[in-house]
């Protein structure tokens, strides 16, 4: 199967997933995660219309897009991994949203790059719902602290993503943070990858991440 009917494939079972929830198609939006994929198969998704691309790495990310910028003028970019701090800007300059703020030196960081003139890119915070320790993301519990501080440094965040445990069934971490942005206000939701995406749109995603069911197999999961 090509890249073309990968991409109507999955599109279809966007807009299958949205209707079955009454919502119209258009409210998702399909993030293609490009992180390690090779460059036959990005310029192959590029060709077939996409524009909206997830990484995880900035200097990855960097070697692959930076130059593809004046090529793409409509590129969004979404950055889907951790995020160091010293790297903050780099990700500011090439990103169009980052979904991973997490914590409050980082917040801090971001804080002081638009003081300093930086445009920053829009803003999700990254949600540890499964609590576990070797991942990234702010605890539920601690959420309601970080908002807090972004609001005080000026930072607009606009959602919250997630990425659930990978043994548990991900529809109760789906709920939880969408729960979590209702309780908040916020209107964005980044949840759902290859194996669950249906599942999240069902419980409101706006965007979903898919990788290896839309460029095919690689040597590390999305």
């Amino acid at each position: 199967m090509d890249i073309n009917q990968r991409i109507a494939e999955i599109t279809d079972r966007i807009k299958q997933a949205a209707q079955a929830v009454n919502r119209p198609a258009d409210d998702v939006t399909l993030v293609a995660v490009s992180k390690v994929q090779p460059e036959d198969r990005i310029e192959a998704a590029l060709a077939a219309g996409l524009r909206v691309f997830g990484e995880n790495r900035v200097q990855e990310a960097q070697g692959r897009w930076a130059a593809r910028r004046a090529v793409y003028p409509d590129l969004a970019l979404h950055l889907i991994g951790p995020l160091q701090s010293n790297k903050a800007e780099d990700a500011v300059a090439l990103f169009d949203v980052i979904e991973t703020v997490d914590r409050p030196k980082l917040v801090e960081t971001l804080a002081k790059l638009a003081q300093a003139g930086h445009k920053l890119p829009k803003l999700l915070v990254q949600v540890n719902t499964g609590e576990e320790e070797q991942k990234a993301g702010v605890a539920p519990g601690d959420l309601p602290a970080l908002l807090d501080l972004c609001a005080e440094h000026q930072l607009a965040i606009e959602g919250l993503m997630c990425i659930p445990p990978e043994h548990e069934e991900p529809a109760m971490h789906f709920a939880l943070l969408a729960k979590l942005a209702m309780r908040h206000g916020l209107s964005v939701l980044s949840m759902g990858m290859s194996s669950d995406f249906e599942t999240a749109i069902s419980f409101g995603a706006t965007h979903v991440r898919v990788g290896s069911a839309l460029f095919g197999e690689r040597a590390s999961s999305d």
